[in-house]
């Protein structure tokens, strides 16, 4: 009996041997395959100078582009389908998914909560430093949402945070385009 399974331990171990190459390089040309994947998937984010930054801000003018989710409970999420908030003067439209806990049931529950357009708000900038900026947008017309919080850097890149009332506040990675016309 002990000649047995030392003779299947053996078999074993020369199958592991013969087709360890085939998985090394299987696994080699997957890696290979993923990263010449991703590198053409990327996108090209035009780069803002201060200048430009500074311009949009100052005139109201600019779309915060989505790329992650960062959600009070649970992982963070890199968001596969477009979802922006568009500030145009006298205009807010968000287009946000939102994933959390809510304390009071939605009136449309067809739709995330972040899902609005707002034509009353309340528009403040705040400058850190010399590439560092706050916006602070408070809707006034739409009372699911308490305040939305901008953080912009000089390359371009923002996060937004947003404060709910019924529900837990969401977070958001993403950076900063110009407004199409």
């Amino acid at each position: 009996m002990q000649y047995l399974w030392v003779f299947i331990i053996n078999k074993a171990v020369m199958k592991k041997i013969k087709y360890q190459p085939i998985f090394k390089i299987s696994v080699l040309c997957l890696l290979i395959s993923t990263l010449f994947f991703s590198c053409s998937n990327s996108k090209k984010i035009k780069k803002l100078d201060n200048e430009e930054i500074t311009g949009m801000l100052n005139s109201q003018r600019f779309i915060f582009v989505a790329e992650r989710v960062n959600p009070l409970r649970g992982s963070s999420r890199i968001l596969t389908s477009s979802y922006d908030v568009t500030v145009k003067n006298d205009t807010l439209n968000s287009y946000l998914p939102y994933f959390g806990q809510a304390f009071q049931a939605p009136s449309n529950t067809s739709k995330s909560p972040l899902e609005f357009k707002s034509y009353k708000f309340s528009y403040n900038i705040k400058l850190n430093n010399k590439d560092d900026w706050q916006v602070y947008i408070t809707p006034k017309d739409y009372s699911e949402v308490q305040q939305l919080i901008f953080e912009i850097f000089g390359n371009g890149t923002a996060t937004l945070n947003i404060q709910n009332l019924h529900s837990d506040p969401i977070s958001f990675y993403g950076h900063i385009e110009k407004v199409k016309d």
